[in-house]
């Protein structure tokens, strides 16, 4: 008897070298569809001879922590030399990778084939509109398989419907009508430098070197017309960097801020650019909408923290080997800390704001119990695990917690760092010496490891720094790090009201948030988008997508449920009438704590170390 026995492996990609390949790919995009979102590529990618080669559609990307290659969304690829049409054979194993046999004589094939943009949510990442477009380079580029990205020079052209203007951080070559012609630039630095363009389009200069600009596509002309206090608050975040990292690791650097709610929002670092959409209330709605400022800071920080310098494991020499995301919690933890601060030391945020943000975030962390299971370290592999894609008890599973949970991580060791040194230095002293060095070099030269990390806070002030991460990032709780909050001089409480920016991020999002009592969080429509594992709601079998239709005996509102979760307090029940698929079914939540909403208050007789954090440089 013959039992079945492993098909034989295909043929592996070849290993990529650190050599320069021989030719200059010329890539030229045609965006103008965009009532289909349709961008069509032709491209002319130089050979040395005749044989087998292997055409790599970019997989793993930085930004994203993950291989998000769209290969879905490519279509249409035809491959000729010197006219005569190619067959091409795509890898049996990897999908983005393709076969092309070259004949003798040919010196360079002809590849054209569409990106194919999402014109539903449901697809994807919508990026066209009739107003306005994100290309990311990525997307419409297919590079040789054997070299280092940097070694692979590409030479692109980009057309744009008639009348847009664009921003990118290419250097320009020349322009020629709606069409921008780039100068050759490496591979890497290609997809790491997206474009924005839009029929309503504005340039904000933020610096006086005129290097830093804020660029701003909008749905409407009006979107994008933002006060001179908003103008000023933004060139106060380049301000506050400037200050906090005491060096620069960029020649030029474009915010590309889409504001709009046809686009899908998103934000996207890169390294003399960031990718993000914004909703339209941005600016005409900024002081309900402030819960959005906070993007800004973030990416910009990035700059220096996870592109100039980013963990060793995150940084591959291609777009086809693997990135590993061990040190996420300095890469993401680290920079959402400073865009917290760094939206308070520059007037995006009110210091009371922000406290807000940091009490919600406490608060959250401290309610969600995943991480009795599941160590912080392991959270880092959630790009790859999960790809963000939505999980039915998050506060359980935990996902990519290494962001804000990380936060507290940090807040933690500034505070500790100003305790152990008597308020002489901070983690501002950190993020100069090791993002901060080497002012003018905005190459990626220097990889850093755990080591690293805390031999540069050892400098600083002396403690058992290994030690420390060692036991939040690989140990087990109940509970989070608050630590920082109490050497900050505030601590967590519970009030019958949300604070500020608690109001915004519901408003922002749509939601009513009842996390801290009942344990839901309910969007506009009535359906629950969390359950708090272990909560009131999680006993009585309440799920991620079910409806609420009544609220003791009154058709559900928002404001109803409030009214219901108020009087609970009193002793008043909660009786709900629920839908979960096709089933209808009463429930009764045993709940009798009425609001809880988190706040942070000032402990008297300690220093306020939080508000020196969020005071400006």
């Amino acid at each position: 008897m013959h039992f079945p026995q492993p098909t034989p492996q295909p043929t592996s990609i070849p290993e990529p070298h650190d050599v320069p390949y021989d030719g200059v790919l010329r890539l030229w995009v045609d965006a103008r569809d965009v009532a289909r979102g349709i961008y069509r590529v032709r491209e002319v990618i130089p050979v040395s001879g005749a044989g087998r080669i292997v055409l790599l559609y970019p997989k793993w990307l930085p930004g994203f922590h993950a291989p998000q290659a769209p290969i879905e969304l490519f279509a249409g690829l035809t491959v000729a030399a010197d006219g005569h049409d190619l067959t091409w054979e795509r890898h049996p194993v990897t999908v983005n990778a393709f076969y092309v046999d070259v004949p003798d004589g040919a010196a360079a094939i002809e590849a054209e084939f569409q990106f194919l943009s999402p014109t539903d949510p449901s697809q994807g990442r919508v990026i066209a509109t009739s107003e306005m477009l994100a290309l990311q380079w990525n997307t419409v580029v297919l590079y040789p398989a054997g070299h280092y990205a940097r070694q692979i020079t590409v030479e692109a052209s980009l057309r744009l419907p008639e009348g847009w203007q664009a921003a990118c951080v290419l250097d320009r070559s020349a322009s020629d009508g709606a069409t921008l012609h780039f100068a050759p630039t490496p591979l890497d630095v290609l997809v790491d430098s997206p474009v924005l363009a839009g029929r309503h389009f504005r340039r904000i200069p933020l610096d006086d070197r005129g290097t830093v600009h804020l660029n701003l596509a909008g749905d409407r002309p009006d979107l994008i017309d933002p006060t001179e206090p908003q103008i000023a608050a933004h060139r106060a975040v380049v301000t506050q960097c400037d200050r906090l990292f005491g060096g620069r690791h960029f020649d030029r650097y474009e915010m590309l801020l889409a504001v709009s709610d046809e686009m899908t929002a998103i934000g996207v670092e890169h390294h003399r650019s960031f990718d993000a959409v914004t909703g339209p209330d941005y600016f005409t709605g900024w002081d309900e909408a402030l819960a959005r400022r906070d993007t800004v800071p973030h990416e910009f920080v990035h700059s220096w923290n996870g592109k100039h310098r980013r963990g060793e494991d995150s940084w591959s020499p291609c777009f086809e080997l693997p990135i590993r995301n061990s040190l996420m919690w300095v890469y993401e933890g680290q920079t959402q800390y400073w865009s917290k601060v760094l939206a308070a030391r520059s007037g995006l945020w009110t210091r009371e704001q922000a406290l807000g943000s940091l009490a919600l975030t406490a608060a959250t962390f401290a309610a969600r119990p995943g991480s009795r299971w599941r160590p912080m370290i392991d959270t880092t592999r959630d790009p790859i695990i999960a790809a963000r894609a939505p999980l039915p008890w998050t506060s359980w599973q935990r996902s990519e917690d290494y962001y804000s949970e990380g936060a507290l991580i940090w807040l933690d060791v500034d505070t500790r760092l100003r305790a152990l040194t008597e308020d002489r230095h901070s983690l501002d002293d950190f993020a100069r010496a090791f993002f901060g060095r080497n002012d003018g070099e905005w190459r990626v030269t220097d990889t850093y490891a755990f080591d690293d990390v805390a031999d540069a806070l050892n400098a600083i002030a002396a403690y058992d720094w290994r030690g420390f991460f060692t036991n939040q990032l690989e140990g087990t709780f109940d509970g989070t790090d608050d630590d920082g909050i109490r050497r900050g001089g505030y601590r967590l409480v519970f009030r019958d009201e949300p604070n500020a920016y608690a109001v915004s991020k519901d408003a922002v999002f749509g939601t009513t948030t009842l996390t801290f009592s009942i344990g839901v969080t309910v969007s506009s429509d009535g359906a629950l988008s969390d359950v708090l594992w272990d909560s009131p709601a999680f006993a009585a079998g309440l799920t991620t997508g079910t409806r609420l239709l009544a609220v003791n005996g009154a058709s559900y509102t928002a404001e109803i449920l409030r009214q219901a979760v108020a009087a609970s307090a009193s002793g008043a029940p909660i009786e709900l009438i629920v839908q979960t698929g096709k089933h209808v079914r009463a429930v009764s939540i045993a709940y009798t704590g009425g609001h809880r909403h988190p706040h942070l208050e000032r402990v008297e007789g300690r220093r306020a170390r939080l508000d020196e954090i969020y005071a400006p440089l």
